[in-house]
């Protein structure tokens, strides 16, 4: 199952296998989807995204790290990924103006940090994304690791928001 969006009590009585797949689309960390499988059936969008959110939470850096493989870089086109996947990247990075600019500013965030740039890509131009890159270079790697958490579960919660809407 492959759905572009489900009712709540869609949601709340679908088969988990029918779900494992748009869950991980909104964020491939088996433990967090697992969760919030187990957790249903939800009272309302609001339980729901609430859950979510606090599971999100508890994500180990571990478990963000090997999210990051699913995500492809800024500017570039998402390949490699699910369907439902490739379709949130791009309608995510419709900000990107230039793909070209992203070659450089992900190289070196790339060498600061040893994995891709993370950003809530939806909602942002391709200057904002970039002043975020900047002042994200300045961090340590705590702190970037924090960031990259926070991006990675603004993310997910705006697919489950596409995949679950209120």
């Amino acid at each position: 199952m492959s759905p572009s969006s489900l009712t709540l009590a869609q949601f709340n009585t679908a088969p988990a296998e029918d779900l494992e797949d748009p869950l991980r689309a909104c964020a491939p960390i088996d433990r967090w989807t697992g969760a919030i499988l187990a957790g249903r059936p939800y009272a309302d969008v609001e339980q729901l995204r609430g859950t979510a959110s606090a599971l999100a939470g508890e994500w180990t850096a571990a478990e963000v790290h090997g999210a990051l493989a699913h995500h492809p870089r800024i500017g570039e086109r998402a390949q490699g990924l699910a369907a439902v996947e490739a379709a949130h990247s791009r309608a995510e990075q419709a900000g990107v103006e230039d793909p070209g600019a992203w070659v450089a500013a992900n190289a070196r965030y790339e060498e600061r940090f040893g994995t891709v740039f993370l950003v809530r890509a939806a909602g942002r131009s391709q200057a904002e994304m970039l002043a975020e890159l900047e002042r994200r270079l300045a961090l340590d790697e705590e702190q970037e690791r924090s960031e990259r958490a926070e991006q990675l579960r603004q993310i997910a919660l705006l697919r489950l928001e596409a995949l679950v809407p209120a």
